[in-house]
């Protein structure tokens, strides 16, 4: 049985480990070591801030499955470049799956965009991933290894709804300045990780992104509506630079539609919710 090692053993990670527990050994990379709380998974202490740490992980996976957000500061993920260091100490994988995010595209003024198109990251936190990415392409290429890459947009479940920014009444655009915003199910991208680590093309790049044309204001009028919640109000764009932290102006100033057909054509991918109404209607039906 190969063995198979999760870095970032968060929701994500926890939706795909079923999908896999047949099939594989999995270990994952925890900083205290102690149990996941995830059965059949065996934790290893590590931490990816800590190099010295990630000894243990050297030689350990045929597979690894990197989930792991970068620092929160600077232009480069350090954290990659520990987990490569340690992983070239050892027997090497022969296959790694990072997830990376659809932001690393910048603002794209609401064009329909595929994977050809060249990275140009506006903020940092973009700039980090796509530093992760060039790390790991490289690794990969000169170590032989096969590297799948998925570019994740926003992430929904029923309980991963934006209904505390709703409750708050944080405002959106108006909506001749709003701009497009891209979704993928959490259980959808649990299924997509599984296809890309079945039938991904090595150094290959997939948009993990559901069939979804939605502006963003428009997505919290839906979410809004589903939970008989009051609309967000709705702002211009230069007010929304005034008034909105930083954190959300990032997303409230990129615009760009996910093409998803190399993960359909390629992993054979079958949607379970093609866009956030399919969750929606489901939950309207639920008592």
């Amino acid at each position: 049985m190969e063995r198979l090692l999760i870095i970032g053993c968060g929701d994500i990670a926890r939706r795909t480990i079923p999908l896999l527990r047949q099939h594989y050994r999995i270990y994952a990379l925890t900083r205290s070591g102690k149990d996941s709380g995830v059965p059949g998974v065996t934790p290893v202490h590590g931490d990816l801030d800590e190099r010295a740490s990630l000894s243990r992980l050297a030689g350990l996976a045929d597979i690894v499955l990197h989930l792991a957000p970068p620092p929160n500061t600077g232009v480069t993920d350090v954290r990659t470049r520990h987990l490569l260091a340690a992983l070239s100490k050892g027997g090497l994988p022969r296959r790694f799956i990072y997830i990376s995010t659809s932001g690393v595209y910048g603002d794209c003024g609401g064009a329909y965009v595929d994977e050809t198109r060249h990275a140009h990251p506006q903020t940092a936190r973009a700039q980090r991933r796509v530093d992760a990415e060039k790390q790991i392409r490289r690794w990969a290429r000169r170590n032989g290894v096969q590297a799948t890459i998925l570019r994740v947009p926003g992430i929904y479940a029923a309980e991963r709804l934006p209904l505390e920014r709703i409750r708050s009444g944080t405002p959106a655009l108006v909506a001749a300045e709003d701009g497009y915003t891209n979704h993928i199910h959490a259980d959808d991208l649990a299924r997509i990780i599984v296809a890309a680590l079945q039938r991904g093309k090595p150094n290959r790049v997939y948009h993990a992104s559901d069939d979804g044309e939605m502006k963003m204001g428009d997505y919290f009028d839906v979410v809004a509506d589903a939970y008989q919640l009051p609309r967000p109000p709705r702002i211009s764009r230069a007010e929304a630079q005034r008034v909105l932290p930083e954190s959300l102006l990032s997303f409230v100033n990129e615009s760009r539609r996910l093409g998803n057909g190399r993960m359909k054509r390629e992993l054979g991918v079958r949607l379970q919710y093609s866009t956030v109404m399919d969750l929606l209607k489901y939950l309207y039906r639920s008592p």
